[in-house]
């Protein structure tokens, strides 16, 4: 069987590791992208030609001519839960088989939100930052996390990782989702507006798709208080960027922290992250030895199950695999 992994040497180095291609290279013939960029839709047909699986960075995008030029291709594993830049419905139609990673990057993420948490309250980066120029730091007076609120936006893999680290502070934790129902503890389920207005620290952890896009905007921001700090660490997409920007020149908020944002790979937009008032890391949520060893990991035992003629755990498109490979000597 043959395999392309698609990630660039850098972001091979950082989102996939020795230990999993190593493992990779046991199981099939893996063919590796050498270029500095990242495989567009042509590049990426061309480098997978005669290929059976295609093993792809999250920049990798997977429009329908992709799977329309590869009559080999039998699967596209991807190393990372968001597959929104791949057209399932044509990798259906043609029948490839499409797989998402396991979230394992819970922990890593979580504990960022920790850091933000600190840092939003303290004024952690900013006053280093003031040292590291030379200037004296101006002395602010800061906030406990204790006996605050949190309010979680989205209570899937990450929020139910945070959510007992926030309560073992000593924080009061509000979620919103409208697709779980929590059971009766020490977390209180409530709207999405009344947790806006009540929480000290909004952190956005929803998944993103059509019907959350811009949740975040003029109307949500306008509920929040104006002590309050605004989090994400989901994407980019949930916030309308112009009414945050906003909110946080007038210090209607007092401030935002993100891992994320609408420039390119799902960074955090360059125009936000350099305000005052926005503490932004360059979505590296995730980019921990421990989460990016699970996820690429789990593309390796995805690679195996394919091999048998098994849809593995993480496709979401099994029914319509035609493609189905023959059973591996």
């Amino acid at each position: 069987m043959k395999v392309l992994l698609t990630h660039t040497p850098q972001s091979r180095r950082q989102y996939y590791g020795e230990r999993a291609l190593a493992a990779l290279r046991e199981l099939a013939e893996v063919r590796l992208n050498e270029r500095d960029a990242a495989l567009d839709p042509p590049a990426l047909i061309a480098a997978a030609a005669d290929v059976d699986v295609i093993i792809a960075d999250r920049l990798a995008a997977a429009p329908a001519e992709v799977f329309r030029a590869l009559p080999s291709l039998k699967a596209f594993l991807r190393v990372a839960v968001d597959i929104r830049n791949i057209d399932v419905a044509a990798a259906s139609a043609a029948g490839v088989l499409v797989t998402r990673a396991n979230p394992g990057f819970m922990t890593a993420v979580a504990e960022l939100a920790l850091g933000f948490l600190v840092d939003l309250s303290r004024g952690i980066s900013r006053a280093s930052a003031d040292y590291h120029a030379g200037r004296a730091p101006q002395v602010r007076m800061g906030r406990e996390l204790a006996g605050a609120t949190a309010g979680i936006i989205g209570y899937g893999a990450i929020g139910h990782h945070l959510a007992p680290m926030l309560t073992g502070l000593g924080m009061r934790v509000l979620v919103t989702d409208p697709h779980v129902r929590l059971a009766p503890g020490p977390l209180e389920q409530v709207a999405l507006d009344d947790l806006l207005a009540r929480s000290d620290y909004v952190i956005c952890l929803a998944v993103a798709a059509a019907e959350t896009e811009n949740l975040i905007d003029a109307r949500a921001l306008a509920h929040m208080r104006r002590e309050a700090c605004f989090i994400n660490l989901s994407r980019g997409n949930l916030v309308d960027e112009a009414a945050l920007m906003r909110a946080l020149r007038e210090e209607r908020i007092a401030g935002a922290a993100m891992d994320v944002g609408r420039a390119t790979d799902q960074m955090p937009s360059p125009d936000l992250a350099m305000l005052p008032n926005v503490i932004a890391t360059p979505h590296i949520g995730g980019l921990t030895p421990q989460a990016i060893q699970a996820q690429a990991l789990d593309t390796v035992r995805q690679l195996d199950a394919i091999r048998r003629g098994e849809a593995p755990e993480g496709a979401v498109n099994p029914e319509a695999w035609a493609r189905r490979p023959r059973l591996s000597a």
